[in-house]
């Protein structure tokens, strides 16, 4: 047990059986009343986001969440295999539960996995990844004030938006989060 006053962003709560991830929260003291925290916060297993208010010092129930650091193996069809690095135990994880991630997932590619009582709820991968491009059309400069972007397909098969300067076969670095191109890597 915590209290409200010990929320942390990435902290895992069991609010009414269900698991819900701090995505933010601010103490908030108005000039009438008691402090109150506010908080975003988003369900686990749904990834329904809700704002949710507290009073300030209420417990609530903090999960217990085992984040590993595990290996991506292989896609078999029907599930993704990971293994711990530690222990070298297989996991496999159904599509549902890795979700986006999947568009940024390579073989032996290290990822973060959590888990509550032995189950998988989430996949964490690094804040970048670097992939190769595999097709982009040739960009053409135009008649534009601005930078103009263009799709391209990356090795893993997920779509990405890049400068019309980027061809196919050159290694970029994109942003897992929002799958946005953040830049070019330099060998």
């Amino acid at each position: 047990m915590a209290t409200t006053n010990d929320l942390k962003n990435g902290m895992v709560l069991n609010l009414d059986g269900q698991l819900w991830q701090v995505i933010w929260f601010q103490h908030h003291k108005p000039g009438k009343g008691g402090a109150v925290v506010r908080s975003k916060l988003k369900n686990v297993e749904s990834g329904k986001t809700v704002d949710k208010t507290f009073n300030a010092d209420v417990k609530v129930e903090v999960a217990n969440v085992d984040k590993r650091t595990m290996q991506y193996l292989y896609n078999d069809g029907t599930s993704y295999v990971f293994m711990d690095t530690g222990t070298f135990d297989q996991v496999e994880i159904s599509p549902e539960i890795v979700g986006d991630a999947a568009n940024f997932l390579l073989e032996n590619q290290e990822a973060i996995v959590a888990s509550n009582d032995g189950r998988v709820l989430y996949i964490e991968l690094p804040a970048s990844v670097e992939l190769e491009v595999t097709y982009t059309e040739p960009g053409l400069q135009g008649d534009r004030s601005t930078g103009g972007t263009k799709p391209a397909t990356v090795e893993t098969g997920a779509t990405v938006m890049v400068p019309l300067f980027i061809t196919t076969g050159e290694r970029i670095k994109v942003d897992t989060r929002d799958s946005s191109y953040l830049g070019r890597v330099t060998s």
